[in-house]
């Protein structure tokens, strides 16, 4: 594939070990050291959460390869955009862009802002809690400016070339997996026990945590938190319009990524149980991590230090890769003409900036109204049907285009992909029963997409 772009498009600059550190990088957050104590209070054992993480992992990694086929066939930016429209039609392609760029991506990237000033804040013990005034019930202090200061400079950083934005996505990665392989293997170095491996969690507050008693259900509860800490596992398919030779570079990076973190994932979680009994671990403090207490066991008071560095590097990697990743799917629906058309123009360093500034000052909006977790949690409806319906693609292609060159096939097709939609249509289902009111404005916020669409695509047939 080509490497050097024409003036006024983008440029494949994302080489093999970018392409996996954009995904890596977004994959890893703050899930994997808060999740524990939820799943535990859920599912009781040690050995049940851990099968859970890898059973979540290869819910994840069966997604990864269906989009391995899929970012293949359509590698343009904003991969997932491109694929339900030419899979389901302009309108469907465009109702995945809006309820992403409108509240799923960006709120994202608000929360993530607003949790590496919070860490921040750890950091400098208390520093930040400074409240300048307060508004609406929203408050305004050095924290939300220091969440404003963070998302308006790593937007400017994803100005710059994307071979830059890769080179730089890959050393946080390089550290945030160090940070976390320490995490798990420092606290093999304390005195702890195996037998806590066949405990069973007995009395544990589980405080602020809605335990479903077990069971199916509390596997269920146990997966959405595994899940959402595996999230972000698609990234690279939204700069799928810049990575080298992507015939060969998306399938390593959506297949390798996964694997890298689902290690990671089960080392940090063998180590935890390692220091704490199950118990223990559902005692674990709201306000506080799992990796906090059992490094302070370890580590002492220099722990707390450890962990609140390790949560800053990690909070800023994934917003880093999310709003490199983001800034593609306006720009892709500007240039076909069903967004903003300035949206669709490239800087000299073939990079879409202003993409990048109007995703950037939403989010500064999202994070300044307080509302981006609650907003996030009403997208997540969408988030899941959008993921299913990209997936499914993968079968009307096949039927459609039975000839196509296809560099790399899903492993284990039509299983894979099929049993990956199938947990998808649960869980949107399960979603729907035990939140209707989450689901119903996630539903609304797909549907005031339509009379944009209406209005963009009106322009498109006055054109023509």
């Amino acid at each position: 594939m080509q490497t050097i772009a024409k003036d006024g498009h983008l440029v494949r600059g994302l080489g093999p070990i970018a392409a996996i550190s954009v995904n890596v990088g977004n994959i890893i957050g703050t899930g994997i050291f808060l999740k524990a104590r939820v799943m535990t209070c859920n599912v009781g054992t040690p050995l049940r959460v851990i099968f859970v993480w890898i059973a979540a992992g290869l819910l994840a990694l069966a997604g990864a390869l269906t989009y391995a086929e899929l970012t293949t066939l359509r590698p343009h930016a904003g991969a997932e955009y491109v694929i339900t429209r030419d899979a389901y039609g302009k309108v469907w392609g465009f109702l995945n862009g809006w309820s992403q760029i409108l509240i799923s991506r960006t709120a994202s990237a608000a929360a993530l802002s607003a949790g590496f000033a919070i860490f921040l804040n750890d950091l400098l013990g208390g520093a930040l809690n400074q409240v300048y005034f307060t508004k609406f019930g929203v408050p305004f202090g050095r924290l939300q400016v220091a969440a404003l200061v963070t998302l308006a400079v790593t937007t400017l950083i994803n100005c710059a070339a994307v071979s830059v934005s890769g080179k730089i996505a890959t050393l946080i990665t390089v550290l945030k997996v160090l940070l976390v392989l320490l995490v798990g293997v420092v606290a093999f170095f304390y005195a702890g026990s195996g037998s806590h491996f066949a405990m069973t969690n007995l009395g544990g507050t589980c405080e602020d945590v809605a335990v479903t008693g077990g069971g199916l259900s509390g596997f269920a509860a146990a997966m959405l938190g595994a899940l959402w800490a595996y999230d972000g596992w698609n990234n690279v398919s939204y700069v799928a319009g810049e990575v080298k030779h992507p015939e060969r570079n998306l399938p390593l990076a959506l297949i390798a990524s996964m694997l890298i973190v689902m290690a990671l994932y089960v080392l940090v979680n063998v180590s935890y149980y390692y220091v704490l009994t199950p118990t223990e671990v559902a005692s674990v403090s709201a306000k506080s991590s799992v990796a906090a207490v059992v490094m302070t066991r370890v580590l002492g008071p220099l722990a707390l230090m450890l962990i609140a560095a390790t949560m800053l590097l990690s909070s800023w990697g994934s917003l880093q890769t999310s709003i490199l990743g983001t800034a593609r799917i306006p720009y892709a629906m500007a240039q076909d003409g069903l967004f903003f058309k300035s949206l669709a123009s490239v800087s000299k360093t073939h990079v879409p900036v202003i993409a990048l500034i109007a995703q950037g000052v939403w989010s500064a909006i999202l994070i300044l109204s307080g509302s981006f977790d609650q907003l996030t949690d009403f997208a997540i409806f969408a988030f899941w049907l959008f993921y299913g319906m990209t997936a499914a693609a993968v079968f009307v292609f096949r039927r459609r285009e039975p000839d196509a060159e296809r560099p790399y096939r899903t492993f284990g097709y039509p299983f894979v992909p099929g049993v990956f939609v199938l947990v998808t249509i649960l869980l949107i289902v399960s979603t729907i029963i035990n939140t209707p009111r989450q689901s119903a404005i996630g539903l609304l916020i797909i549907a005031l997409g339509l009379p944009v669409y209406w209005y963009f695509s009106k322009g498109l047939r006055a054109e023509g």
